[in-house]
């Protein structure tokens, strides 16, 4: 989708800011969950704007040119280049979550599986797992957890009607999934944001385990003796 451009200077990304965003792309991308240059990273730079990943980088090897500004509507700021194209769902993030100071998504093979097993449940609970404490508000492992997971869309606005909605029923959403895709998370700053991505990760990951087990085990019963 072409955006139009805001030619006046974008404000200052502070050196912190765009380092944060290259460590965290060549974590994520030594892990392989940035593969064939998906993936996109973002910080909030003020109540108006964010410093997103331009379109198309290698998100394992960034640098500060492949890092630009975009307002809240997600339009380009200062520069002709091309946000990454899921651009309007970290904006949305920052629009409806005042204290959000950084938005991550990643495609690992977990959160893309397991976007797929769940789908047509349209969410998965955690409950018991000792890590769902790592995700804000969470204080113990009796807590329950919900990560929905949306269908998807190469229409944004599609998917950004699935987060309001979610949204506006009242729902808690601390990070969602894309149906075959993958999934974003946020935090007040990018190492809240690191920490619930690699809580998910690690979550989704013990969940898909379960369910090999299971089904290794349904096998083995099955078997004639």
């Amino acid at each position: 989708m072409e955006c139009a451009i805001d030619i006046r200077p974008p404000p200052s990304v502070s050196e912190q800011q765009t380092r944060e965003i290259a460590e965290a792309g060549r974590t994520f991308g030594a892990l392989g969950w940035t593969p064939a240059t998906s993936s996109n990273f973002s910080v909030r730079v003020d109540e108006q704007h964010a410093a997103i990943t331009i379109s198309g980088r290698d998100k394992g090897n960034l640098s500060v040119e492949d890092i630009m500004v975009v307002d809240l509507q997600g339009r380009p700021v200062g520069t002709d280049s091309q946000p990454s194209a899921e651009t309007a769902l970290h904006v949305q993030i920052y629009r409806r979550f005042p204290g959000a100071g950084a938005v991550l998504h990643t495609h690992s093979r977990n959160q893309t599986v397991a976007s797929r097993r769940f789908a047509a449940a349209g969410m998965i609970r955690f409950e018991g797992w000792e890590l769902q404490k790592a995700i804000a508000g969470h204080k113990t492992h009796k807590s329950v957890l919900d990560l929905p997971v949306f269908a998807n869309s190469q229409d944004m606005t599609d998917l950004e009607q699935a987060v309001d909605d979610w949204l506006d029923a009242g729902r808690p959403l601390y990070g969602y999934l894309i149906d075959g895709h993958g999934i974003y998370t946020w935090g007040a700053d990018i190492a809240e944001a690191r920490r619930h991505l690699e809580a998910f990760e690690f979550l989704l990951g013990c969940e898909l385990d379960l369910l090999r087990l299971a089904s290794a085990n349904l096998a083995e019963a099955s078997r004639p003796t």
